[in-house]
């Protein structure tokens, strides 16, 4: 269960805090088929369950940008901020692969705020490391520090 902040103001007191983590979820090979259709790449040791079996890591693997998307379903998850008018993704730093991760393992994100800064607008920008856990592994299949920015309600 993630960590609910009542306006983004709040924010400023949970910097350096662990903030929850999201739901696991399965990756499937059929998710894995749809990422290659999206964005065309289908190299082999993602979409040809035969040839992966013999390959370096036993069966297929998620993309690595597969993965990284799933920090979008897994953000809302992991950090509610009420009192906004909107919330935007803002970009994001350090982006790393550390360990693949298999057909059939089940992931979850963990998130951590390491940084917030208000904005010339307004706004507060926080910088949220998420980092994609793979249950039974000793190594994350993705850690990534994103930039969200939101925008309190105008009273």
């Amino acid at each position: 269960m993630g960590t609910v902040f009542k306006t983004p103001a709040e924010l400023e007191g949970a910097v350096g805090r662990h903030l929850g983590h999201s739901d696991w979820l399965e990756i499937s090979q059929e998710r894995i088929d749809k990422f290659a259709d999206a964005t065309g790449d289908h190299q082999w040791i993602h979409v040809d369950p035969e040839r992966a079996a013999a390959g370096p890591f036993g069966k297929c693997i998620a993309h690595g940008y597969l993965t990284q998307s799933l920090v979008n379903m897994f953000l809302p998850q992991i950090v509610e901020v009420q009192g906004i008018s909107m919330g935007v993704n803002y970009g994001a730093d350090k982006l790393r692969f550390p360990a693949p991760v298999p057909v059939g393992s089940r992931v979850r994100g963990g998130g951590e705020l390491i940084a917030l800064q208000q904005t010339k607008d307004g706004g507060f920008q926080a910088t949220i490391r998420v980092t994609v856990e793979i249950e039974g592994s000793d190594r994350p299949g993705c850690v990534i520090d994103t930039i969200s920015r939101y925008y309190p309600e105008k009273a």
